[in-house]
């Protein structure tokens, strides 16, 4: 038997909705997220550092962003979106940037999907740093020494994001 959606409760960013038994979240003015693995020619990998209000801590990530909630975007594809978080976020703009895989981001508690996108040919062209107040600090990393590059930032207190290592795996270079 299907039951309709009801809306417990709504923000600017979120909504908490419940279908039967089951509470999801939503993002009311998004469709999706989409994920960036940008590779260097030199076989770096470019990731983001900022700090994450929900888990309390820095969180070192591959680039990524909201799909679909900004209105100057309207019509923008998931890879534009890719392309466009990739430079706001690094400063590098990529020559190709390829589909991986759309999947769930965490199909038990939101409705929201990950576009993860695999971008070569890249050029650094600004700072990055993000937009609108965000505070992104961009590593680049070598691929060979990742692993211990990594170990080390969670040794020091910060979370590491999955999708680096989904996105690796994807690109087959994990």
């Amino acid at each position: 038997m299907s039951h309709p959606d009801q809306t417990l409760y709504q923000t600017q960013w979120l909504s908490l909705h419940r279908r039967g038994r089951w509470d999801y979240v939503c993002r009311p003015h998004a469709e999706a997220c989409v994920g960036v693995l940008a590779v260097t020619d030199e076989r770096e990998i470019v990731l983001v550092e900022q700090f994450r209000i929900p888990v309390g801590r820095r969180v070192i990530e591959v680039p990524a962003g909201l799909y679909g909630d900004e209105p100057e975007h309207a019509g923008e594809s998931p890879a534009e979106c890719a392309a466009r978080e990739l430079f706001e976020e690094t400063g590098f703009r990529a020559a190709s940037v390829e589909p991986l895989i759309a999947s769930p981001t965490s199909a038990g508690m939101t409705s929201e999907w990950t576009h993860l996108f695999h971008a070569t040919g890249l050029t650094r062209e600004g700072d990055g740093g993000g937009v609108g107040g965000e505070d992104i600090r961009t590593h680049l990393v070598p691929l060979d020494g990742l692993r211990g590059w990594l170990a080390a930032q969670e040794a020091d207190g910060a979370g590491v994001d999955f999708k680096i290592h989904a996105a690796l795996w994807l690109a087959g270079l994990g």
